[in-house]
């Protein structure tokens, strides 16, 4: 029978072991945008040795869908367990995940079609400059990911899509993929509140935001800049627009891991996602 001292000690050291390994989120952050001329919020999560350490770490920006905010991924995604666990069970290597808000002002990841809200520009020229010279990030291309779900997945195709130069990794789940055609390319304007465009604006929107349309035109020296893992549920009300994603890119031979699973457009479904995302980005940001 082992005496109560050690048992004691040996359950305080195993107490003081599991707390170590929790790592931080911090989920009402802000700092001031000079090209959306007001304050944006965003959240971060800070791996459990971020406090104790001196070292520099991989990033995952992670995007969150319509009708959430910055808190979406920490509140519903659980990304402060999940992201916890995936570490400590060297699923996933230790990163940053940063997650900014894209439903204030206007909603979406995109620059609209008259340049007055240029949400994309902000994200390159301001979100990630301010992090990363605020935070201890490594700023090669190599430890830097994008991920999202449905509109974020959209957000994500946009991003890694128009610079590949800056991401080694993409992880669309669930994603709105932009308008199919030309001809859907109105009711996207109907929704965002960019109806009264010209008719050569919104070609130029289609040009640049319908993901079939990139693939299609993707130069063949593109075609390896990103790793992809998409994934969409079987009962997915966006499941054609990632199917044919994944056709299209099947069609100009871009290499890419595509899943469909059991389930819907829900939290559910992109919890049981997340696992998997970080364990494909650590799988980039690791020396082989």
């Amino acid at each position: 029978m082992k005496p109560k001292f050690l048992t004691f000690t040996i359950g305080l050291f195993l107490f003081s072991a599991s707390f170590a390994q929790r790592g931080k989120v911090y989920d009402n952050l802000s700092f001031p945008s000079k090209i959306l001329d007001m304050e944006r919020k965003y959240a971060i999560y800070l791996p459990p040795d971020y406090d104790t350490s001196e070292r520099s770490y991989p990033v995952l920006y992670l995007l969150h869908g319509s009708g959430d905010d910055q808190s979406g991924w920490v509140q519903f995604g659980e990304v402060l367990h999940i992201a916890d666990k995936a570490i400590c069970d060297a699923t996933a290597t230790p990163m940053i995940i940063v997650m900014p808000d894209a439903d204030t002002g206007q909603r979406g990841y995109t620059n609209d079609a008259g340049g007055k809200w240029r949400y994309e520009d902000f994200f390159f020229e301001e979100l990630m400059p301010y992090v990363e010279n605020n935070y201890r990030i490594r700023k090669d291309k190599r430890y830097r990911a994008v991920a999202g779900l449905s509109m974020g997945g959209g957000g994500t195709f946009y991003y890694a899509l128009h610079r590949p130069d800056l991401f080694s990794a993409a992880c669309p789940l669930s994603a709105s993929v932009g308008p199919l055609s030309r001809e859907e390319v109105e009711n996207y304007m109907q929704r965002r509140g960019m109806a009264d465009a010209s008719s050569e604006k919104k070609d130029e929107w289609f040009s640049t935001y319908s993901v079939l349309n990139m693939i299609e035109n993707m130069p063949d020296d593109r075609k390896t800049a990103v790793r992809w893992y998409i994934d969409c549920g079987d009962d997915d009300f966006l499941y054609e627009g990632n199917s044919l994603v994944h056709i299209a890119m099947r069609k100009k031979e871009i290499p890419h891991e595509f899943r469909i699973r059991n389930g819907g457009h829900n939290w559910t479904y992109w919890r049981e996602s997340l696992p998997e995302v970080l364990r494909f980005v650590s799988d980039g940001f690791h020396q082989h």
